[in-house]
């Protein structure tokens, strides 16, 4: 089975999760500071370096009603670069509520503030791609 990078892009952050080599299961990796230059797409192509990774996976903001807006556009340019630029298949996932289901799930865990702030853009990666693990079942 081939490993999935999932990313959701942030204006200031992109949170990373990989998929376990089964396909079955996301976990977060890690969350990048967002800098819109080449030293974003690097630190990506170590991650996919570092797991093996065949695909890549990105969150698409839609609005509640499917539409596309400007942060959609976004999602789409990068991931034509990031595809360009490593080769792989870039696939855009539906990310609508991922970032309130992480915040729910943080605050369950009764997790600070702080730490909550760092990892919340890993966790919506992680839940966007184990929603996309999911459909392919």
């Amino acid at each position: 089975m081939l490993r999935i990078l999932g990313l959701d892009l942030g204006d200031k952050t992109i949170g990373l999760a990989v998929s376990d080599p089964t396909g079955l299961f996301s976990q977060p990796v890690k969350t990048l500071p967002r800098t819109w230059t080449k030293k974003d797409i690097d630190a990506i192509k170590k991650i996919i370096e570092e797991y093996c990774i065949e695909k890549i996976v990105i969150g698409l903001p839609k609005n509640m009603n499917g539409s596309l807006g400007p942060q959609s556009e976004k999602s789409m340019e990068f991931a034509d670069v990031l595809k360009k630029e490593t080769g792989l298949n870039v696939d855009l996932w539906d990310e609508r509520l991922t970032t309130v289901a992480a915040e729910r799930a943080l605050l369950e865990a009764d997790m600070s503030r702080k730490r909550r702030r760092e990892v919340i853009d890993s966790i919506a990666a992680s839940i966007i791609l184990q929603s996309y693990l999911d459909s392919r079942k």
